[in-house]
């Protein structure tokens, strides 16, 4: 028998590896908590002290209030993460308990920083599994120093891991508007800040999605499988693309490739770090696919340097 063509292949593996996924994540992945609506705020205009603490306690008080009914429908874990969320000393621009939660926490001070870093997340990342973005959001602030914010993104549903999802850009083409429209307002609100958006994995599929109207200085892709976009010149962005993957990543071993069926494309084309792709790519060391943000780490530390306008191709 001749061997199949690549890109055939690649979608036998993708139906392969779909068809074994969906029953893992419908009993993986938590249902729907319900949550109240959240308070309707006012577009963020001013990154002034006054105008922050009264935005950052009118969020507290909807987290809580997504606490208070997710333990009333019997979900602690839950009712526990949104607590944490909700103590003293943490800053949120902020959130929606619906649909899997939706939220972006400040670490930093933000009035203060003339340097501004956006973490977009990747797939499985949701209140119950917060905790290692906002570790990686901390480890960066702390990298970037007093001047500084970083801003943990999750402003939209992302997919599981283990699901059909996470091979097609559905998730990133909805949270691609959700993306720019917050970028948006916080260049507006702090318009002498550097800012950089940062895509992790699943994440960098948004953020390809967004880049033509993202008004930043950097797109920094890491842990990327792809960002459905040939090149850095199809992106149509201004910013400075950057890419870099860690040699123990078993991101690496995602075929990439690209294909349009008649009801979704599957595969995100160019791999980022390629010469192909065209972005300047920066050193990412030899750790995994979560740790990029790793206090000490390399790939921190070269991040930490494009934020601040430093980086080294």
């Amino acid at each position: 028998m001749a061997p199949r063509p690549p890109a055939r292949r690649t979608l036998l593996a993708a139906l392969v590896a779909a068809s074994v996924a969906v029953p893992v994540s419908a009993v993986a992945r938590p249902s729907a908590v319900p949550a109240p609506e959240p308070s309707a705020l006012p577009p963020l205009r001013s990154v002034a002290p006054a105008a922050l603490d009264g935005r950052y306690a009118a969020v507290r008080d909807d987290i809580r209030a997504a606490g208070r009914a997710a333990g009333a429908h019997g979900d602690h874990r839950r009712a526990a993460a949104l607590e944490a969320m909700a103590a003293p000393g943490r800053h949120f621009l902020s959130f929606d308990g619906r649909d899997g939660g939706r939220s972006a926490e400040v670490v930093g001070d933000l009035s203060r920083a003339d340097r501004i870093a956006v973490l977009v997340p990747g797939s499985d990342t949701g209140p119950e599994k917060y905790g290692r973005l906002r570790a990686g959001a901390t480890a960066l602030r702390e990298r970037l120093g007093a001047r500084s914010a970083v801003v943990a993104w999750l402003g939209y549903r992302t997919p599981a891991t283990a699901s059909a999802e996470v091979l097609t850009p559905g998730r990133a083409n909805a949270a691609a508007g959700e993306l720019r429209r917050f970028v948006a307002e916080l260049r507006r609100a702090a318009p002498g800040a550097r800012t950089s958006v940062l895509c992790h994995s699943y994440g960098s599929v948004v953020c390809g999605r967004a880049a033509a109207g993202l008004d930043v200085a950097d797109l920094v892709l890491y842990g990327s499988p792809g960002t459905g976009a040939r090149d850095v010149a199809a992106l149509r962005t201004r910013a400075v693309v950057w890419a870099g993957r860690a040699t123990g990543d078993w991101i690496a071993e995602v075929p990439h490739t690209r294909l349009e069926l008649p009801f979704t494309t599957v595969g995100f084309g160019t791999d980022p770090v390629s010469p192909a792709f065209g972005a300047r790519v920066f050193a990412a060391g030899d750790g995994g696919h979560g740790d990029y943000l790793r206090p000490g780490s390399v790939p921190l530390e070269s991040i930490a340097r494009i934020v601040t306008g430093h980086g080294r191709a």
